[in-house]
């Protein structure tokens, strides 16, 4: 039975991953922060492992992954999911959230795979997926911080893969575009609709289809892959719309 962490697994793409995983029949270890009765539900709903993990607390990183390794006896994929925004436009930013965004999504990112690296590296396998964004990808107003750290994902992936790649432990990033959670509902009528206009396939996606690109990553049917980015976002950074 394979062993599977995903980092921030009670809501969203998060739990859809770990829904996929759990239903695959791995054993499956979720984190969450603040949302203790959303991860109970998940918990119940696929029969994974909930546990508490704020993605600053490299202590706690460290001994999640340490749990995982003495009960299964390894880890054998790490979903680094958990992720935070904080929009404003930069003029406007407080440092506190700018501070905020920066150590969850890029430095929780950073201490998750430095605490599996290890047992990885001793099993010289692993699979390691990591949940970036299309605003890494492509210029949006107001999320110069959440931008920042998906763009930064995407090349310390491709720079972890090149490090962990000749032992066996294959690195990918996942880039999901408007994806239907609770974000996107909290949408303004006047902003969906603009923002459904530059996508070709004229829709949000589901968390399952990201979910899907998750699990194929991290699964024997891409044992070949290894450094690139899969981009889900039903064509929104495939081309450049003009006025005419």
């Amino acid at each position: 039975m394979r062993s599977v962490i995903v980092t921030g697994g009670s809501r969203g793409i998060g739990r859809a991953v770990v829904a996929r995983f759990a239903a695959d029949g791995a054993k499956v270890y979720f984190t969450y922060h603040h949302h203790e009765e959303a991860a109970v539900e998940t918990s119940c709903a696929c029969g994974a492992i909930a546990v508490r993990c704020p993605q600053s607390d490299a202590a706690a990183i460290a001994g999640v992954v340490d749990r995982v390794t003495s009960e299964m006896g390894r880890v054998d994929v790490l979903v680094n999911n958990a992720g935070i925004s904080r929009d404003q436009y930069l003029m406007m930013m407080p440092p506190e959230d700018w501070d905020r965004v920066i150590d969850t999504n890029l430095n929780g990112v950073y201490r998750w795979c430095k605490a599996v690296s290890r047992p990885m590296l001793e099993a010289r396998s692993g699979a390691v997926v990591t949940v970036a964004s299309v605003s890494g990808l492509v210029g949006i107003a107001g999320q110069t911080n959440y931008a920042a750290t998906k763009g930064a994902l995407i090349a310390f992936s491709r720079s972890l893969a090149a490090e962990l790649g000749p032992k066996g432990i294959r690195v990918n990033t996942v880039v999901p575009g408007f994806i239907e959670t609770d974000m996107t509902a909290r949408m303004p009528r006047q902003i969906k609709q603009q923002n459904l206009e530059r996508i070709l396939l004229r829709r949000f996606g589901r968390a399952e289809e990201v979910a899907a690109a998750v699990t194929f990553l991290a699964s024997a049917d891409a044992t070949y892959i290894v450094g690139q980015t899969l981009v889900v976002d039903g064509g929104l950074s495939a081309t450049v719309t003009f006025s005419r």
